[in-house]
């Protein structure tokens, strides 16, 4: 996890807690410094001061989020008051932690936005691949698949697309060998991670 603070005390502390439970850091004394390093690409979360030199902790929030970062924040502040924390939630920061926190709070509100990066991550990932097998497909293909999921039956497939069945049980074989589903279970799960646009991109 990436934590940025001024306060080199904080930074130590926060360093030494979160090495405890296994969980490796990266502490910056600005934003600045943040931006021109180079973090490696693995689920983590970011805990940030409100108040810094430079960039806010609540700039840099809206910058992250303005490059696509989407990481979960975690502000953590000994000058925090209700306006900052409702502007930070607000802008989707998970957490608003006053100093001094106790220990086990910070610790299971980094380890809740860790949990949370990793859910996201496995979901986009979930995303590139099927979207991937889908672009490979015909437009009749996406047509059969697009009724399948819909819980059509061959036959009334073959009567919506003006086609015999037996064309039909072909196109819905090379579509599930396409989409590496062996079931239709399988397949709407593969249909509901591909996104609305490209869903409708033959539409």
């Amino acid at each position: 996890m990436t934590l940025v603070d001024d306060d080199v005390n904080v930074r130590e502390a926060m360093g030494a807690l979160l090495e405890s439970v296994g969980i490796e850091s990266f502490a910056f004394a600005s934003a600045r410094d943040m931006l021109n390093a180079t973090l490696p690409d693995r689920p983590g979360c970011f805990l940030l001061d409100v108040r810094m030199p430079g960039l806010s902790g609540l700039d840099l929030q809206q910058h992250l989020a303005s490059k696509g970062m989407n990481m979960p924040v975690v502000f953590l502040t000994g000058h925090g008051d209700i306006a900052m924390s409702v502007e930070a939630m607000k802008a989707g920061a998970l957490d608003f932690l006053t100093k001094p926190v106790r220990d086990q709070t910070l610790l299971d509100a980094v380890l809740k936005a860790i949990a949370i990066d990793v859910d996201r991550r496995e979901a986009a990932a979930e995303t590139r691949l099927h979207s991937g097998h889908f672009r490979t497909l015909t437009s009749r293909e996406r047509q059969v698949l697009k009724l399948v999921v819909g819980g059509a039956m061959n036959k009334q497939i073959a009567f919506q697309l003006g086609i015999s069945e037996v064309t039909v049980k072909l196109h819905r074989s090379s579509m599930m060998r396409k989409m590496q589903a062996s079931s239709v279970p399988q397949l709407l799960n593969a249909w509901q991670a591909i996104p609305d646009s490209l869903r409708a991109a033959d539409n």
